[in-house]
Protein backbone atom coordinates (compact mmCIF):
# COMPACT_ATOMS: atom_id res chain seq x y z
CA UNK A 1 0.00 0.00 0.00
CA UNK A 2 2.50 2.16 0.85
CA UNK A 3 4.38 1.70 -2.69
CA UNK A 4 1.32 2.29 -4.54
CA UNK A 5 0.81 5.77 -2.35
CA UNK A 6 4.40 6.85 -2.90
CA UNK A 7 4.26 5.89 -6.56
CA UNK A 8 0.98 7.81 -7.17
CA UNK A 9 2.91 11.00 -5.05
CA UNK A 10 5.84 10.88 -7.68
CA UNK A 11 3.79 10.72 -10.82
CA UNK A 12 1.70 13.68 -9.79
CA UNK A 13 5.03 15.24 -8.90
CA UNK A 14 5.96 14.92 -12.49
CA UNK A 15 3.20 15.93 -14.35
CA UNK A 16 2.58 19.13 -12.54
CA UNK A 17 4.63 22.34 -13.87
CA UNK A 18 4.32 25.39 -12.24
CA UNK A 19 3.43 28.91 -14.17
CA UNK A 20 7.39 29.16 -14.76
CA UNK A 21 7.68 25.88 -16.64
CA UNK A 22 5.02 26.43 -18.73
CA UNK A 23 5.66 28.80 -21.54
CA UNK A 24 2.44 31.23 -21.62
CA UNK A 25 3.58 32.68 -25.23
CA UNK A 26 2.46 29.57 -26.52
CA UNK A 27 -0.70 28.51 -28.18
CA UNK A 28 -3.79 27.15 -26.20
CA UNK A 29 -6.10 25.26 -27.73
CA UNK A 30 -9.31 25.69 -25.33
CA UNK A 31 -12.05 22.78 -25.60
CA UNK A 32 -15.43 24.21 -24.06
CA UNK A 33 -17.60 21.18 -24.46
CA UNK A 34 -20.63 22.98 -26.00
CA UNK A 35 -20.57 25.06 -23.05
CA UNK A 36 -20.13 29.01 -24.93
CA UNK A 37 -21.43 30.62 -22.14
CA UNK A 38 -18.24 29.46 -20.39
CA UNK A 39 -15.89 31.13 -22.51
CA UNK A 40 -15.36 34.30 -21.48
CA UNK A 41 -14.80 33.01 -18.21
CA UNK A 42 -12.57 30.68 -19.17
CA UNK A 43 -10.35 33.15 -21.20
CA UNK A 44 -10.42 35.13 -18.03
CA UNK A 45 -9.07 32.28 -15.94
CA UNK A 46 -6.40 31.39 -18.32
CA UNK A 47 -5.06 35.23 -18.77
CA UNK A 48 -5.02 35.78 -14.83
CA UNK A 49 -2.63 32.52 -15.07
CA UNK A 50 -0.70 34.15 -17.55
CA UNK A 51 -1.61 32.80 -20.65
CA UNK A 52 -1.76 35.64 -23.27
CA UNK A 53 -5.23 36.65 -24.52
CA UNK A 54 -4.21 36.49 -28.26
CA UNK A 55 -2.59 32.50 -27.56
CA UNK A 56 -5.52 31.22 -26.70
CA UNK A 57 -7.90 29.69 -29.67
CA UNK A 58 -10.97 28.16 -29.01
CA UNK A 59 -10.05 24.42 -30.81
CA UNK A 60 -11.38 23.01 -34.15
CA UNK A 61 -11.66 18.99 -34.94
CA UNK A 62 -10.46 20.27 -38.44
CA UNK A 63 -6.50 21.91 -37.22
CA UNK A 64 -4.93 20.65 -34.04
CA UNK A 65 -1.39 22.44 -32.02
CA UNK A 66 2.07 21.62 -32.56
CA UNK A 67 4.32 19.22 -29.87
CA UNK A 68 5.05 21.74 -26.70
CA UNK A 69 1.74 24.02 -27.48
CA UNK A 70 -1.11 23.63 -25.03
CA UNK A 71 -4.57 22.25 -24.49
CA UNK A 72 -7.13 23.49 -21.55
CA UNK A 73 -10.58 21.64 -21.21
CA UNK A 74 -13.24 23.12 -19.41
CA UNK A 75 -13.46 19.40 -16.98
CA UNK A 76 -15.46 18.25 -15.71
CA UNK A 77 -18.13 18.18 -18.30
CA UNK A 78 -21.24 18.93 -18.36
CA UNK A 79 -20.91 20.74 -15.31
CA UNK A 80 -17.11 22.27 -15.14
CA UNK A 81 -15.87 23.65 -12.26
CA UNK A 82 -12.15 24.00 -13.32
CA UNK A 83 -9.98 23.76 -16.20
CA UNK A 84 -7.52 21.40 -16.92
CA UNK A 85 -4.62 22.21 -18.52
CA UNK A 86 -2.54 19.87 -20.81
CA UNK A 87 0.72 19.97 -23.33
CA UNK A 88 0.54 18.01 -26.41
CA UNK A 89 3.66 15.56 -26.37
CA UNK A 90 3.12 14.14 -30.00
CA UNK A 91 0.61 14.38 -32.78
CA UNK A 92 0.25 11.55 -34.93
CA UNK A 93 -1.66 11.97 -38.71
CA UNK A 94 -5.28 10.10 -38.27
CA UNK A 95 -8.63 10.23 -40.00
CA UNK A 96 -10.82 12.94 -38.43
CA UNK A 97 -13.30 11.06 -36.57
CA UNK A 98 -17.05 12.65 -35.60
CA UNK A 99 -16.40 15.87 -32.78
CA UNK A 100 -13.03 14.81 -32.12
CA UNK A 101 -11.75 15.51 -35.56
CA UNK A 102 -7.87 15.79 -35.89
CA UNK A 103 -7.54 15.63 -31.77
CA UNK A 104 -7.66 12.11 -32.20
CA UNK A 105 -4.26 11.81 -32.87
CA UNK A 106 -3.01 13.93 -30.21
CA UNK A 107 -1.29 12.62 -26.79
CA UNK A 108 -0.92 14.99 -24.12
CA UNK A 109 0.30 15.15 -20.46
CA UNK A 110 -1.71 16.77 -17.63
CA UNK A 111 0.25 19.71 -16.11
CA UNK A 112 -2.45 21.69 -14.13
CA UNK A 113 -5.18 22.69 -13.27
CA UNK A 114 -7.22 26.56 -13.23
CA UNK A 115 -9.99 27.46 -11.02
CA UNK A 116 -13.21 28.47 -13.19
Amino acid sequence: MVGIIARKIDLAKKSSKSMAEIDTQKDVYLFLHGRMDLKEKATYALSTKGFAKDKIIMALPSKVGNVGDYMAMLWMPPNPDHIKIQQITKVEQVEPEGMIGLWKGVSKDDIDTVKL
